[in-house]
């Protein structure tokens, strides 16, 4: 699926050791590595992203 525009995270380091988020398509959420834009790239529904973000703070 094209049309994704990927965003890169604030917390990016320097070296460029980071994910890319596009949240721009209805009901997908992509994330990529950064340092292989043109890899394999995984998609979740933005129920499972919020969960996912969620758990990054318990």
């Amino acid at each position: 699926m094209d049309g994704f525009k990927f965003a890169k995270s604030s917390y990016s380091t320097a070296s460029g050791e980071c994910v890319e988020v596009a949240r721009n398509i209805p009901c997908t959420v992509a994330i990529r590595d950064s340092k292989h834009p043109d890899g394999r790239t995984l998609r979740l529904s933005p129920e499972a992203w919020a969960n996912f973000i969620a758990s990054l703070s318990r």
